[in-house]
């Protein structure tokens, strides 16, 4: 990792990528960075609405670089805004290459999670 280049926000979820998440050539589908992005936004929306949240949207995400098999994913999350019921967060895939030490941003995204009540219905996201 270049000083240049460093993670924004507070490392939520790190998994291996794994062969059975990867095309024949090695590379990881698009669609599993995708979904632990997902899964470290309602980590972090969830911990901060302490309880339940939703996936709303997901704005503007283009790959950079790819991931291949044996790349650690490292997730980082930053909240950016809190409304009356849903959270938006800054979400960055970094992929650590322990074959080259090298930790390198793939993807960012914006995900808007949404908070929501024992029967479904949006809730108002508490004061911290």
């Amino acid at each position: 990792m270049t000083e240049l280049a460093k993670p924004t926000g507070e490392l939520t979820l790190r998994t291996l990528a794994m062969p059975s998440d990867a095309n024949p050539a090695g590379d990881i589908f698009g669609g599993w960075v995708m979904a632990q992005m997902d899964l470290a936004s309602g980590i972090r929306a969830a911990e901060r609405a302490r309880g339940r949240v939703v996936t709303a949207a997901v704005k503007e995400m283009a790959f950079q670089l790819p991931v291949k098999i044996g790349d650690t994913m490292a997730i980082y999350t930053e909240i950016t805004r809190v409304g009356t019921t849903s959270i938006t967060l800054n979400v960055e895939a970094w992929a650590h290459r322990a074959r080259h030490q090298q930790l390198e941003k793939v993807t960012a995204a914006t995900f808007v999670m949404v908070a929501l009540d024992e029967d479904g219905k949006p809730k108002p996201v508490p004061a911290e």
